[in-house]
């Protein structure tokens, strides 16, 4: 994608790409359960959800990138948050921020956004548990719950027009 594309332009064509796996792993796990799937629908689903765990870190990478420069320095995350924190966007607030942790840990796994999001249950991101199986990928963050990626790209969205 060229470097001239809008931060808008970008999610909403993250956002296609990501329906396309999305729709992949629900056909997978719609058609039969676990036990009876085959190992090319085992590596479909591995790698479909690889490609949603991936997006939601390129998708939020890019967000904090392009929209950095309404911040002097420091943390953005926190910094948006506490803006639209003052503004009484509260809700949009716990969303940035639920989706600040969900691509942090989706990024460098077990720390301090893993215990944050243990502590404080949230229906925008679902645990896995430590435990990994063959049948899904090892993260701990479970992307292919409905809406999870639209929902980070809502918010994205939302959180691009408030700073603009």
């Amino acid at each position: 994608m060229a470097a001239s594309e809008s931060l808008l332009d970008l999610i909403n064509a993250a956002q296609e790409q990501a329906k396309t796996h999305q729709t992949r792993i629900d056909q997978i796990l719609a058609t039969n359960d676990a036990n009876s799937r085959s190992a090319e629908e085992v590596d479909a689903l591995q790698s479909a959800t690889k490609a949603l765990e991936t997006a939601t870190i390129d998708a939020f990478s890019l967000f904090e990138a392009r929209m950095q420069h309404h911040f002097k320095r420091g943390p953005f995350s926190r910094k948006l948050t506490a803006r639209l924190r003052e503004a009484g966007e509260t809700k949009l607030a716990d969303q940035v921020h639920q989706y600040y942790l969900a691509a942090n840990v989706l990024k460098h796994g077990k720390g301090a956004s893993h215990r944050e999001l243990l502590k404080t249950p949230t229906p925008l991101v679902t645990l896995r548990s430590d435990e990994p199986d063959a049948e899904t990928p090892t993260s701990l963050i479970d992307v292919t719950t409905g809406g999870f990626f639209d929902g980070l790209c809502a918010t994205i969205i939302a959180a691009t027009h408030f700073l603009e």
